[in-house]
């Protein structure tokens, strides 16, 4: 009986590898699939809409864990074969939606919002799956089918791209994470400043680890991309400006709050070029930016804390990282996480499945929650720290500094370094 529960068990675990053991040549064409979404509605009730497909040659994405994604995200993609059923595809995400429908004004009206997501272009019928979660595990979802052949995917093969340069050049786009550094609200006069900013970034994010060990498996690709004005919009000031991705502050009418909700435009910056991540440097020295997993970092590059806060939002867009900091003041605390529920960010828990955490770092005999001493902040002693996730209560941390929370400190605490490293692995070969 037990030679036999084995023997299924194996044949079980053979079936649920189909597509890990596939080769990526099987399943789909050397060629990107963008898919154009809108996604809108309110606190209540969120919908999904495909506004439209388009292809280029080429994929830069990853060819291997096609089945699988690192982290769940506030939301995901999947590609079923249309015949068979088999998962041959999957990425997750956040959205700048998912976090609009969080404030207060998503309980007053409806919006709607841009995202892109690029997948491999499968070689038969496929369907995709795209599914939202708010911060309550609540699901919205929408299904369309690919077919291949659609005589109405635009087709963008052919569009010149525009400059780019390579400023790091681990190895050859299709086996490295593409990294594509977008210029905005610099004119075509300041590219040079653009290139040294940019070139700034790159030796910022290669400066921590993890990422100083996995060097070789990153590329980092400039894009000229200028625009009309100097300088980003600054509505409270009621200073708008025509930028290469139209970004502003005040979002969610939080004056720190620097993000674009042109991601359309995005993309098409991109078109024909090796990318899988963005970073959008804004030519601003006052002080701001965000970070949205699997969806773009923007932050300001001539504030003094440029450097710490391009990784820390960075932390964010490619690795889900959540904000390890606080508010003291309950008035000003966020409404993004819900404490009955297990927050999906790898570096912060409301305890309510730890175990999918960091319970494996946990120094043993420790205190939860965990006393901050001198000797615990100066070594990122890993713990249960209380704070954190905008919320002074309920919600705990693995250090007492960490990149995620402190501009002053030097590294990701050890929790915040091992997630970082499994998307990284995921990503690469």
């Amino acid at each position: 009986m037990r030679r036999l529960l084995l023997t299924i068990a194996a044949v079980l675990l053979s079936s649920s590898l189909f597509a890990y053991n596939k080769h990526f040549e099987e399943l789909f064409k050397d060629g990107t699939l963008r898919i154009d979404y809108t996604f809108m509605g309110n606190a209540f009730e969120q919908h999904v809409a495909l506004r439209e497909m388009s292809y280029t040659d080429n994929w830069y994405g990853r060819r291997i864990n096609l089945n699988n994604v690192p982290l769940k995200g506030n939301g995901d993609l999947t590609l079923t074969d249309s015949v068979s059923g088999e998962v041959i595809y999957k990425t997750s995400f956040s959205s700048l939606f998912q976090e609009w429908i969080t404030t207060p004004e998503a309980l007053e009206i409806s919006k709607s919002f841009e995202f892109t997501l690029l997948v491999p272009m499968p070689l038969k019928q496929s369907v995709a799956t795209l599914v939202l979660r708010d911060n309550t595990g609540k699901e919205s979802s929408h299904s369309f089918t690919i077919d291949p052949t659609d005589v109405l995917i635009r087709d963008r093969s052919k569009q010149e791209p525009l400059p780019y340069k390579y400023i790091h050049k681990g190895g050859d786009s299709k086996e490295c994470i593409d990294v594509v550094i977008l210029a905005e609200g610099y004119t075509a006069d300041q590219m040079d400043i653009f290139m040294n900013d940019a070139i700034a970034t790159k030796k910022e994010i290669l400066g921590y680890q993890p990422f100083i060990s996995y060097t070789e498996n990153f590329n980092f690709i400039v894009v000229m991309s200028p625009s009309v004005d100097s300088n980003v919009s600054v509505p409270q000031a009621r200073d708008w400006r025509d930028t290469a991705v139209s970004s502003n502050f005040m979002t969610f009418y939080m004056a720190r709050y620097l993000t674009s909700s042109n991601v359309y435009d995005m993309y098409d910056l991109v078109t024909n070029i090796p990318c899988e991540h963005f970073i959008i440097l804004a030519n601003t020295s006052t002080y701001g930016g965000g970070g949205i997993y699997n969806s773009y970092t923007l932050t300001t590059a001539h504030h003094p804390d440029f450097g710490p806060v391009v990784v820390h939002e960075f932390g964010h867009s490619f690795a889900g990282l959540g904000d390890e900091y606080f508010y003291d003041n309950d008035d000003d605390n966020d409404n993004m996480h819900s404490l009955k529920h297990e927050p999906w960010e790898p570096n912060i828990t409301t305890l309510v499945d730890f175990d999918s955490k960091w319970a494996d770092m946990l120094p043993y005999g420790i205190e939860v929650p965990t006393t901050v001493t001198p000797e615990r902040t100066a070594n990122y002693t890993v713990g249960l720290y209380e704070g954190g996730g905008y919320l002074s209560k309920g919600i705990y941390r693995p250090a007492d500094v960490c990149r995620m929370r402190n501009n002053t400190a030097e590294r990701f605490c050890p929790v915040c370094e091992r997630a970082i490293e499994k998307v990284i692995l995921h990503q690469s070969r």
